[in-house]
């Protein structure tokens, strides 16, 4: 049995290419932080900087998990219950100890807290990004022209938030709604606003140059309706792009319930802006909405909004976590942390470990997202 003081250096151990990559990523961002824009200037920020390598600390253990993990997250290792931390594994496994012990299922705790990272920052940065798509999409023009499209866009937006979250999500992913379609109806409908975003962006950015405009608003269709039918259909010809089924319900709960906040957001923020003079200047010179928006306006919002984002990736890792501790997550036996701390729940009393690792590993990322966003808050407004 390995004493804490050995548990902790073997960790330490394990997790070196973590190390190696924060080493180099603070070196080269501090380095050059004067050409970086905001994310340069958050290393002015001693929060934004803890923020930040909290969440980087985890971002590479999911890059490293191969390298970091000491068992296979998905093996059992002997028949002995809820090993405890630094208990010898059983002869000829890969490892000699339990780091941080094992579960119920004699599986090693260490090595799926690290597989569980992977899980999380997977699902969350994705839908989060999917989520802003379909709000910038519809929250620009809402703001920007105003009446009656206005009206009907916050009318639905507030539709959808008059629910609470953790039922509306609760009620998104049962199997139940799986079997009627509905998922695939939402992810039908969602997943085209990234293709629709990228295609006004070009248009508008590359409009005095049609042969450039042309070929890359083309490339986007296809490369983008090609990852557009597999998401949303799996009809991938060539199985480069497609989600499962549990995966599918996930994804698209999150963008569904994320998607109307970002839209009130955007909208409030492109109403405060449209009135500056920047730009009744690129109106006066016959710029087409479509220009003034993507390219005078969302420039302008990218503080609040990469703030939101930061934030609202806290938000999604939680409401994973509420899932997975709901059994509702990706899959049964995956080692993400809502589904190892409600398999832990149960014998909290006898032996912590197996529900309160996961547990910090959460609340870690969350606590590093805030810190994250309250820096890019603090740098943003001296601009």
């Amino acid at each position: 049995m390995l004493s804490w003081p050995m548990i902790i250096g073997l960790m330490v151990k394990q997790f070196w290419p973590v190390w190696a990559a924060l080493v180099v990523t603070f070196v080269v961002s501090i380095r050059f932080k004067r050409r970086l824009g905001l994310y340069g200037k958050l290393f002015d920020s001693p929060v934004g900087m803890v923020g930040f390598a909290i969440v980087m600390f985890w971002v590479f253990t999911a890059v490293f998990a191969p390298m970091i993990q000491t068992l296979p997250p998905l093996d059992q290792f002997g028949s002995a219950k809820n090993p405890l931390p630094g208990a010898p594994t059983p002869d000829g496994s890969p490892y000699p100890f339990f780091l941080l012990g094992g579960d119920h299922l004699a599986r090693d705790v260490f090595s799926r807290m690290v597989a569980g990272a992977r899980q999380v920052l997977i699902i969350a940065p994705a839908a989060t990004t999917f989520a802003f798509l379909v709000g910038i999409t519809l929250g620009l023009p809402a703001g920007y022209f105003g009446g009656k499209l206005d009206t009907g866009l916050s009318f639905l937006a507030n539709l959808v938030l008059a629910f609470p979250v953790i039922l509306l999500f609760y009620l998104l992913v049962t199997p139940e709604i799986r079997n009627t379609g509905i998922p695939i109806y939402l992810a039908a409908v969602l997943f085209i606003f990234p293709v629709i975003f990228c295609v006004v962006l070009l248009n508008g950015r590359y409009r005095t140059n049609p042969p450039r405009r042309n070929l890359y608003v083309g490339v986007t269709l296809v490369f983008g309706l090609w990852a557009y039918s597999g998401l949303a259909f799996n009809m991938d010809p060539l199985g480069v792009w497609g989600m499962e089924p549990n995966l599918l319900n996930v994804f698209v709960s999150v963008v569904f319930v994320n998607a109307p906040t970002v839209f009130r957001i955007v909208r409030g923020i492109v109403m405060d802006i449209k009135s500056r003079d920047y730009v009744a200047a690129g109106q006066t010179r016959g710029e087409t909405p479509s220009y003034i928006m993507m390219w005078e306006i969302l420039p302008n919002a990218r503080g609040p909004l990469i703030v939101d984002f930061c934030l609202r990736i806290g938000y999604t890792t939680i409401l994973l976590g509420t899932l997975g501790f709901f059994g509702l997550g990706v899959s049964p036996e995956s080692p993400d942390w809502g589904s190892t701390i409600n398999a832990g729940r149960k014998i909290l009393s006898m032996v912590p470990h197996p529900a309160v690792v996961p547990a910090l590993a959460l609340m870690s990322l969350v606590l590093g997202l805030n810190l994250l966003a309250d820096g890019l808050r603090e740098e943003s407004l001296k601009d």
